[in-house]
């Protein structure tokens, strides 16, 4: 990484492990197993648009921003934050718009956080739809979020000059 990434990737991570801290349970839905915290996904689907590494470095910093604020239950579906980001930067890297990546990433978001509560005890009806359905919905409004901030400060741009 360079030292650009490594700098935009430590704001970005101290930024996924604030909304937690700060807001966990203040700005948020909770049905157990799921829960939603407005803006939480806001870091890393910012960082799709600076690189792969970038972009695990802010998921596993969400992930540790939730198990210090929820819980290791919560933790261990951030953690698929890093999956997903990875999988958007990817897609990005390779000349898909941002937009569609956060489509692209969405059923991979809300399936892997589903599979995740499994082994902790949830049926698969409440992991499918209370999780992956919640999950789904959660990712679509701060999908909307993201694009509204990468939008009004020209980052989708900023991002392709970077890349030449």
């Amino acid at each position: 990484m360079h030292t650009k990434e490594v700098v935009y990737g430590a704001l970005l991570t101290a930024l996924a492990l604030l909304i937690p801290l700060a807001f966990g349970g203040f700005l948020s839905v909770m049905i157990p197993p799921f829960s939603a915290t407005l803006a939480s996904h806001l870091p890393v689907m910012v960082a799709m648009l600076i690189s792969p590494q970038v972009a695990v470095m802010v998921g596993l910093g969400s992930s540790l921003g939730f198990l210090i604020k929820l819980g290791p239950i919560i933790a261990a579906r951030a953690a698929v934050h890093a999956v997903f980001g990875a999988a958007g930067a990817y897609a990005v890297r390779k000349g898909l718009p941002f937009g569609n990546a956060l489509m692209l990433t969405l059923p991979i978001h809300a399936i892997g956080e589903a599979l995740i509560v499994l082994p902790f005890g949830f049926s698969l009806q409440k992991a499918g739809l209370v999780v992956g359905v919640g999950t789904a919905l959660h990712h679509l409004i701060d999908a909307m979020i993201a694009l509204a901030v990468v939008a009004s400060a020209g980052l989708v741009q900023k991002a392709a000059e970077n890349r030449r």
